[in-house]
């Protein structure tokens, strides 16, 4: 593997140049989509190539970075196909088998009558918020999606008025609450308190999720009035673009909805406790937060649940033993171009990143005199719109405020995690693997996707922002 000799980049080009290679790369995946209709997998790819020839990086260390990462070898392609492709695909198969078993039509249903009417999207944004405290997003997404369509067309409500709430109760959590892995690396960064940042996330998180969920979904729905959304992929049920189900089928016995219910959250309870004993253990030694640590690990806990589905949803619904196998095997081949078009997302995103780009932010950042929150926000905003990663973002954004932050206060050094966060979240665009996830889940366009989930996510990172802010002047 080629690794660079610099350390920080591969691009030596000036911060100008930069800039303009990150341009120059998101507007070619923008015109090759819209304008020459070209699979975005094929895009993504092209436009790493115009990163790579604007920024002067050599072609062999552009390629590294796009399949591996030259500067981290744990980034790319490989790396976004290795975490989020099998969280997609392991997901997949539990959508399906619990659509099969007919234990998704029973909790459509129970939602569907306990939240009706105007309080549905509300059901959506808490089920979503409960499942997002401890989960990746992307696990999230691919658990929550086929029950938000199923949802949808059940009750016969508009997509964006039931999948904003959901996506914006996973998104919020996952920008703003520890133990997702931007919070938490921010506060080791800032060496700020856990609790603290915790309690003041909670707090921030609420009001948020309130008006950039339910209230927002409705303004959404005006801009992409989507009217009858369908589960993606090819296998019926398996989350891709194009195929009707039938929620309500079954194979002889439906699954209670606690039994369904038990197996959408399992998840969710396989990795609280790590995270619960993260904060509370701080030995890394402890045995017992170890185990946990394994247990808790997203694509372990998702295994457990996959398995867990198969006897309890399939055998247990009276299916055959080859019967729920084939259920859990049909998941699959309807996410294969979801997989690889979030990878190359992440592909692109590394040639960014390796290139430099992050650097322009950085270069800029210094010598600025406003105030720190508002410094740790707009650079994280910086970072995220070039490089497309909230991670990322989180990540930069806090090491280039680090220096500035000795003085804070436990209180503010908290808060400073909570705005670097919400930078982390603004507008997701092309460059953005989750921008891809969510349009390819919800079959919509590029265009739509802009109008609906970037828009949603650059209210999260402002109004967010602004509770942080009013938060500063009481503590």
């Amino acid at each position: 593997m080629l690794i660079a000799k610099d350390a920080a980049q591969l691009s030596h080009a000036g911060n100008t140049q930069l800039a303009l290679a990150a341009l120059a790369g998101i507007a070619a995946v923008v015109l090759l989509i819209v304008v020459v209709k070209l699979h975005p997998f094929i895009s993504l790819i092209l436009g790493s190539a115009v990163v790579a020839l604007v920024a002067w990086v050599p072609a062999a260390e552009a390629v590294t970075s796009f399949t591996s990462g030259a500067i981290n070898p744990n980034g790319g392609f490989g790396g976004t196909a290795g975490s989020v492709a099998l969280l997609i695909a392991l997901g997949a198969m539990l959508g399906q088998i619990l659509v099969d078993s007919g234990g998704a039509g029973v909790v459509v249903d129970t939602i569907s009558d306990t939240f009706s009417g105007s309080a549905l999207p509300w059901g959506m944004a808490l089920m979503a918020a409960l499942i997002g405290l401890p989960m990746f997003f992307e696990i999230g997404v691919v658990v929550l999606v086929p029950i938000v369509l199923m949802v949808a067309r059940h009750t016969g409500q508009r997509l964006m008025l039931v999948g904003i709430p959901a996506l914006a109760g996973l998104s919020i959590l996952h920008g703003l609450v520890p133990p997702h892995p931007g919070p938490e690396t921010a506060i080791a960064s800032l060496h700020a308190d856990t609790g603290r940042t915790l309690i003041f996330g909670l707090i921030v998180a609420v009001p948020t999720l309130v008006i950039c969920g339910p209230l927002l979904a409705r303004v959404l729905d005006r801009l992409v009035p989507i009217e009858h959304p369908v589960l993606p992929g090819g296998a019926r049920g398996s989350g891709g673009a194009g195929q009707d189900i039938d929620e309500k089928s079954g194979p002889g016995r439906k699954p209670t909805f606690g039994r369904s219910i038990a197996m959408l959250v399992l998840p969710v309870c396989l990795m609280l406790p790590a995270a619960i004993i993260n904060i509370a253990v701080s030995d890394e030694n402890n045995r017992a937060r170890q185990v946990l640590d394994v247990i808790g690990t997203p694509s372990v806990a998702l295994v457990i649940t996959v398995v867990a589905a198969y006897f309890v949803l399939g055998l247990g619904s009276g299916m055959s033993r080859s019967q729920a196998s084939d259920s859990l095997g049909n998941g699959l081949p309807g996410i294969a171009g979801i997989m690889l078009i979030v990878a190359a997302g992440g592909g692109f995103k590394q040639v960014l990143v390796d290139s430099g780009v992050g650097n322009v932010i950085a270069d800029w950042a210094n010598g600025k005199n406003i105030s720190v929150l508002l410094l740790g926000w707009l650079v994280a905003v910086g970072i995220r719109l070039a490089t497309g990663s909230a991670t990322v973002a989180t990540v930069t954004a806090a090491g280039i405020v680090s220096g500035l932050a000795a003085d804070l206060s436990p209180n503010h050094l908290a808060l400073l995690v909570l705005a670097i966060g919400c930078g982390s979240l603004f507008f997701s665009h092309v460059n953005d693997a989750g921008f891809w996830l969510v349009k390819e889940y919800f079959g919509m366009t590029v265009g739509q996707t802009i109008r609906s989930w970037s828009l949603m996510e650059t209210a999260i990172s402002v109004v967010g922002f602004v509770f942080v802010m009013i938060l500063s002047t009481f503590t």
